[in-house]
């Protein structure tokens, strides 16, 4: 019996049985973590899309996803190598050459004004637009108009972008625009007296405020679109694992790295997981009149008070109109 047990007196063999143990509980909780999928076989053949920020994590996921369907995908990305980068790799996958990798930089009004003026010129369509770019918890920042980067980013650049291009959607509805927000928008507050942050910075706080302003500016464009056949969602993608998470202080020093990241990793979902509540806010058929609402793991979930504000989106949609000058 001694014999036949001996194994157990070797350290190394415990230890990477107990390693082999953990890696199999841990990939079995991640898969459990994955959220709601979008499973529906809904074809985007020929649907002209627009996927901001989608040369990695989300975006790319979104974007090789509607490949697969048949879409006609322009990837709207700051870092053109890296965009072309994805686009040659999910053009091989899918084998669909309909993907096209252009410039626009949402912390650039120009760039932006560039980016829509150049789409208009080769279509005259536009059935999705995707507005998922984002920066998160960053060192404080200015955009090229001095906004504050995440509230320039995540809110004011999507802003503007996506007025510009409403007389597009309009034309081509039914049509719709989805608006990655966050979770992060339930700890918001959109800080009328210090809306750019200069009397004082909080990277969380800002980033909370531009999900926030997310929700609001939904809410507010909704309203504006009764009536035209364009429909316009927000959503909460989950927790996700890509590189919008760099700037937080937990993954950025060696102890959290070999310890901390492990523990959570299991925790958190996947890019393509990441990606499946965009595509259901996109394609799926129950929503063709659906407007105004918020989703996490493809089913509708309630915003929080401060996300009902009409007022505030009011308030919002009118600062952000004479920041970005959208009517001009």
């Amino acid at each position: 019996m001694s014999g036949t047990f001996a194994f157990l007196k070797s350290k190394p063999i415990i230890f990477m049985s107990s390693v082999g143990v953990a890696l199999s509980i841990g990939t079995l909780l991640k898969d459990n973590m994955q959220g709601g999928q979008f499973r529906k076989a809904v074809s985007a053949n020929g649907k002209v899309v627009i996927v901001t920020g989608s040369n990695t994590g989300i975006g790319k996921e979104t974007v090789r996803e509607l490949a697969k369907r048949g879409a006609h995908v322009y990837m709207a990305c700051r870092n053109l190598s890296k965009c072309e980068e994805a686009r040659e790799e999910i053009v091989v996958e899918t084998k669909n050459g309909h993907i096209y990798c252009r410039e626009c930089d949402l912390s650039s009004f120009e760039s932006i004004r560039k980016f829509v003026d150049e789409f208009k010129k080769e279509e005259k369509r536009l059935d999705i637009l995707i507005n998922n770019a984002g920066v998160m918890r960053c060192p404080r920042a200015v955009t090229k108009e001095g906004i504050e980067m995440q509230l320039g980013v995540n809110h004011m650049g999507h802003f503007l972008l996506t007025n510009l291009l409403l007389d597009l959607l309009k034309k081509s509805a039914p049509s719709r625009i989805v608006v990655v927000s966050s979770l992060a928008h339930t700890r918001g507050e959109i800080n009328v007296t210090d809306l750019n942050s200069e009397k004082s910075y909080d990277e969380g706080k800002a980033y909370n405020q531009s999900k926030l302003a997310n929700v609001l500016f939904t809410r507010e464009l909704a309203k504006r679109l009764e009536g035209t056949g364009v429909t316009v969602n927000a959503l909460h993608p989950g927790v996700v694992d890509t590189e919008i998470m760099r700037h937080m202080g937990i993954f950025n020093n060696f102890f959290s790295k070999i310890i901390v990241r492990p523990l959570i990793w299991p925790f958190l979902k996947d890019a393509k997981s990441g990606a499946q509540t965009t595509l259901y806010a996109a394609l799926d058929p129950e929503l063709d009149k659906v407007s105004g609402q918020y989703f996490s793991d493809c089913e509708p979930k309630e915003v929080a008070d401060a996300g009902k504000n009409d007022d505030m989106a009011k308030w919002l949609w009118a600062v952000s109109e004479k920041w970005t000058k959208a009517s001009t």
